[in-house]
């Protein structure tokens, strides 16, 4: 089934109003959607891949044929045993923060992510103020409540269930590994401040309140608290985190 695409050059012309809407039903139905004509340009994106790949070459594919998650994997397929393992991370991931070390050694591999980095913050700002005017929100509500008020960072999925008091979803996504040959996924989260408190927006609580006899019922917390549940609980779905930190 394929998931919703939509046209996000759209809100700026005649038919903004139906792309508000097709914006709200993936957000409250799917809780996932694609852009297309988001103004980031193709020829940005492909270098962007260019890079990634390059870099994968030279920079982490021979310590990750060499990690631990491979070699148990290589193990089994050379016993033909048929057992299964569960919640295993067989990938090589690295994150591209402002306080961690870049790679190095790919050429154009910073100067390419940091103007992505960069694009993708232009696009995100625009995505949350669609989400508070499809959610009925003052402008730029999202972006404040997600850094405390202060600081440029937003983040979209769980955090955007939780404000929207379930009106919106994060839902559980897996991928499907190819029987050969790499996968490459270029993931951009858009972290709140770790001192950043997540509550459902008081405008929909109580319009939940007014609506049903009893409104969704999503935890107040401070996200650095979620982030330390996160770690331990990766695999699990997001309803035994909220109510650990709920507890906390």
């Amino acid at each position: 089934m394929a998931i919703p695409v939509i046209d996000f050059s759209k809100l700026y012309g005649e038919e903004r109003a139906k792309t508000l809407a097709q914006i709200a039903n993936a957000c409250e139905v799917w809780g996932f959607f694609q852009l297309v004509n988001h103004g980031i340009s193709e020829e940005l994106l492909e270098r962007v891949k260019k890079v990634a790949s390059e870099c994968y070459k030279l920079e982490r594919e021979e310590g990750f044929k060499n990690s631990a998650a491979v070699k148990k994997l290589n193990e089994l397929v050379e016993k033909k045993s048929g057992e299964k393992l569960e919640n295993l991370d067989w990938e090589d991931v690295f994150l591209l923060s402002d306080d961690n070390e870049w790679p190095s050694k790919t050429p154009g591999f910073k100067e390419t992510m940091a103007e992505y980095r960069s694009e993708l913050k232009k696009l995100a700002e625009n995505v949350m103020e669609v989400m508070d005017e499809n959610l009925g929100l003052p402008k730029g509500y999202i972006k404040k409540a997600f850094n405390g008020g202060e600081g440029d960072n937003a983040f979209f999925g769980t955090k955007i269930e939780v404000l929207s008091n379930g009106r919106y979803k994060s839902i559980w996504h897996r991928v499907n590994a190819t029987p050969d040959g790499n996968r490459r996924s270029i993931a951009s989260f858009y972290n709140p401040s770790l001192k950043a408190t997540i509550a459902p927006a008081p405008e929909l609580s109580e319009k939940a309140n007014q609506e049903v006899e009893q409104a969704a019922n999503y935890p107040k917390f401070v996200f650095g608290d979620y982030m330390s549940v996160y770690a331990e609980q990766k695999f699990l779905p997001k309803e035994p985190r909220f109510q650990a930190v709920n507890a906390m």
